[in-house]
């Protein structure tokens, strides 16, 4: 089986969080957050390496990080760019693995079935992402907010991580894309742009990225409700 990399990225700061520290370090149940999110690679036996991609400044402390919880399979933490696009650029460079995962840091909840089914569908077609159907009406507002526009909300998809691709094919995406001063909102953006088919696999509502701070409430509840489900 051909090998899996994923690269975790946290090198952003959300201010949107409304905290000094930055979102990915906040604790929830004791654990830093991006804590969280590198146990859910390291117990799949899919993955066989993972890059962490932080701020310069959080390196050794990410490295401590890694150490301390036993994250075996974290072969590089490095710095990142002044974008995430660059910093995914950056982890890809670190890897040598034929397929790759790009996630986010602070989705910290992504089930292990999800990730299996995100790469069987990139096996597929070379390229997948997870994603949940828009439960809201969505309206397409102007400058000067009034609505133009209500798209069919059976098309419209909440596009999350982790996204799969053969990391050969991503990386070549991404040198067009900074040969042409092309700057993507995620890693799917640069691969249809590229040509690429990108699959579309259902996910989970639960797979939430921590944004702002009612996501802290909601991340404690999901990760007490997994807790009495194991009992």
């Amino acid at each position: 089986m051909s090998k899996l990399g994923v690269v975790i990225v946290a090198a952003g700061r959300g201010s949107r969080m409304k905290t000094q520290e930055s979102k990915q370090y906040l604790l929830l149940q004791g654990k830093p957050v991006i804590v969280h999110t590198l146990e859910v690679f390291e117990a799949s036996p899919e993955v066989d390496e993972i890059v962490l991609v932080v701020g310069e400044q959080d390196v050794d402390r990410c490295k401590g990080y890694v150490a301390q919880y036993g994250i075996g399979k974290v072969i590089s933490v490095t710095a990142g760019g002044s974008e995430r696009q660059h910093s995914v650029y950056r982890g890809l460079e670190c890897l040598s693995t034929e397929w790759v995962m790009v996630h986010d840091g602070v989705r910290p909840f992504v089930k292990r079935e999800d990730l299996i089914r995100c790469l069987d569908g990139a096996r597929e077609t070379g390229a997948a992402v997870l994603a949940v159907p828009v439960k809201d009406t969505i309206k397409v507002v102007g400058d000067n907010g009034v609505i133009t526009a209500t798209p069919d909300r059976r098309s419209l998809w909440a596009i999350q991580t982790p996204q799969a691709f053969r990391r050969l094919e991503l990386l070549k995406a991404h040198e067009s894309a900074e040969s042409e001063g092309f700057l993507g909102t995620d890693d799917a953006m640069l691969a249809e742009r590229a040509g690429m088919q990108v699959r579309v696999v259902e996910g989970d509502y639960t797979n939430i990225k921590l944004t702002t701070p009612e996501d802290l409430d909601w991340a404690e509840f999901i990760l007490g409700k997994r807790g009495e489900d194991c009992r």
